[in-house]
């Protein structure tokens, strides 16, 4: 992942829940998570109740921020959303190194 906007990750408050909703690529509804851990234009890393999820794409924004409820939006070109063991599964080339095994 690319240099991370946040000097410190963003906690919020726990939330049991977890549901994710995209609507037509562009815009992608999350609850349940518990922080953003970085996030730039072209990767988002978040720990949600569920486990870590990174969601990759194109011109990403931070839509709406809810820290009491733990629900983030995020727009722009949202090309894949998957789950991972933890936040260090996220480096590109620990994905890569996963991929090509």
């Amino acid at each position: 992942m690319s240099e991370s906007l946040l000097s410190n990750p963003l906690k919020f408050e726990a939330n049991p829940y977890h549901n994710v909703i995209m609507k037509d690529r562009k815009s992608l509804d999350l609850t349940g998570v518990k922080q953003i851990d970085s996030f730039d234009s072209s990767e988002f890393l978040l720990e949600t109740s569920q486990g870590w999820m990174i969601v990759q794409g194109k011109d990403l924004t931070l839509g709406k921020l809810d820290t009491e409820r733990g629900e983030v939006s995020i727009r722009g070109l949202i090309d894949s959303l998957h789950y991972v063991s933890n936040k260090h599964g996220s480096q590109k080339d620990s994905l890569l190194g996963k991929l090509f095994k």
